[in-house]
């Protein structure tokens, strides 16, 4: 019983010194991440929050590996707010696609119980690279306007040719976007030397 109790306190210590403080971070990054995705998704918040916690918690308990990745997927969003506008929008089609995604749920959950996951080396590589490559491409022309300061959703229709031709309405660049270039440019020198 004693070896029990040692084992235990061992097991305790350890989760405070490591997990607890990787836990604390992963709230931190994922809390923001789930209202984000259910707000660029034409969700309610609560969703997003819903989300993000049946990811972080139940998916821990139920799964057997001691790694695993879940959550809110950014790539996703796109996807839901067109399921969410082509169901009826979101008085009507809100709950059909909260039901669609209940039903992808429990089939994921059958294809775990059922060792059914071996299917997934069927989908060609260059699929799931081309998916994250779009992926990558939305989020960094979102940040794209917040980089040089403008802050309106009709960059990309109506002020990009107009920063192109130099008549843009914005005058004030940030000063992170004068900065970067010098920082790349003076970068291996600084390297260099330290």
């Amino acid at each position: 019983m004693q070896f029990s109790k040692r084992k235990f306190r061992f097991f305790f210590l350890s989760f405070l010194r490591h997990d607890f403080k990787a836990s604390i971070t992963v709230f931190f990054v994922a809390l923001p991440l789930c209202l984000g995705v259910a707000q660029a998704s034409n969700t309610p918040m609560y969703a997003g929050l819903i989300a993000g916690i049946i990811g972080g918690m139940l998916i821990s308990l139920i799964s057997k590996s001691e790694l695993s990745v879940s959550g809110p997927a950014a790539g996703l969003t796109t996807i839901c707010a067109a399921a969410i506008a082509t169901l009826g929008g979101p008085e009507k089609g809100m709950p059909l696609f909260f039901m669609a995604v209940f039903i992808g749920g429990f089939l994921q959950i059958l294809l775990g119980v059922f060792k059914l996951g071996g299917f997934t080396h069927f989908i060609p590589s260059a699929v799931i690279k081309g998916m994250l490559a779009a992926i990558g491409i939305i989020l960094i022309s979102k940040q794209v306007p917040l980089l040089i300061g403008y802050n309106k959703p009709d960059f990309w229709r109506n002020e990009l040719f107009n920063i192109l031709t130099l008549k843009h309405g914005f005058s004030e660049i940030k000063a992170c976007t004068r900065l970067f270039p010098k920082v790349l440019f003076l970068w291996p020198f600084f390297h260099s030397y330290c």
